[in-house]
């Protein structure tokens, strides 16, 4: 299956773009091998590449996310670690994997050394390319989820939440998160920019600040761009839309990525 890496980057002269798709394979098949393990029957899949690969938004991210759909469910992620290790090295990759289990919020390290060098994206035989997998033990009460087919270089079956709660993670991150990171103003951006996007799904969202500690108000239809624009007005645009840059499919896209139109778009959402 190396090959088909070689063929996905064979026309992209830019090698920070290369390893971006380079990445997004790997996670592909980090995907097919969850699939195949039975994750996707209780793991819900979220967040940034999530977006990507179901809804075809056009930047890239380095993680893949996912939370339980229920606490109740049993959570042994060394052992579903181990299983797709297997798989990558039954195709000739080389591949490490560091595991992370003692908080609410699972992680795994999956590195694959040697592999940009490999590919001719680095001269460093040592460089290393790495996807980490979260998986949220103890997810906030009130998401909706949905199940998708969708074929990005494999055919997937996942378990996913809806539009509507997709948009609460990614508002719960802005309104708590110490400093907001460029990718969340551009995916913010990229949602709203949608005029058929729904409305976050509240309860979701003011279940997650419950989560965090929220000291603010509770979060209403009338009042959610509101808040999310007070939390943006002061950010430093400048620094935030830089660190977006590296990720995004189209250059030009970062030129719309404007104080003004973002904070345009969340009051024509105000009810």
């Amino acid at each position: 299956m190396k090959e088909q890496i070689k063929q996905v980057i064979a026309g992209t002269a830019n090698k920070l773009l290369a390893r971006s798709q380079v990445r997004e394979y790997c996670q592909a098949r980090i995907l097919q091998f969850l699939q195949e393990s039975g994750a996707f029957r209780s793991w819900i899949f979220h967040g940034g590449t999530a977006l990507r690969f179901l809804y075809m938004l056009p930047r890239y991210s380095e993680d893949l996310d996912f939370a339980l759909e229920s606490s109740k469910v049993a959570l042994n992620i060394g052992g579903v670690m181990a299983s797709v290790g297997k798989s990558f090295e039954a195709e000739a990759y080389g591949i490490d994997i560091k595991i992370n289990d003692r908080a609410a919020v699972k992680s795994a390290f999956i590195r694959f050394p040697g592999l940009p060098h490999e590919l001719g994206l680095s001269p460093h035989r040592s460089a290393v390319l790495s996807v980490k997998v979260e998986v949220d033990s103890n997810p906030p009460a009130g998401g909706i989820t949905e199940t998708s087919v969708i074929r990005r270089y494999v055919m997937l079956n996942v378990l996913h939440y809806d539009k509507a709660s997709l948009l609460s993670g990614k508002l719960h991150a802005i309104l708590v998160r110490p400093y907001i990171k460029g990718r969340d103003l551009y995916d913010l951006f990229w949602y709203l920019s949608d005029p058929s996007w729904p409305i976050p799904n509240l309860r979701f969202l003011n279940e997650a600040l419950i989560q965090t500690n929220w000291k603010g108000l509770e979060i209403t239809e009338s009042n959610w761009p509101i808040l999310a624009a007070q939390r943006l007005k002061d950010i430093n645009w400048e620094r935030a839309v830089e660190d977006t840059r590296p990720f995004i499919e189209k250059p030009s896209d970062l030129e719309l990525l404007t104080k003004e139109n973002v904070l345009k778009i969340l009051k024509s959402r105000q009810s």
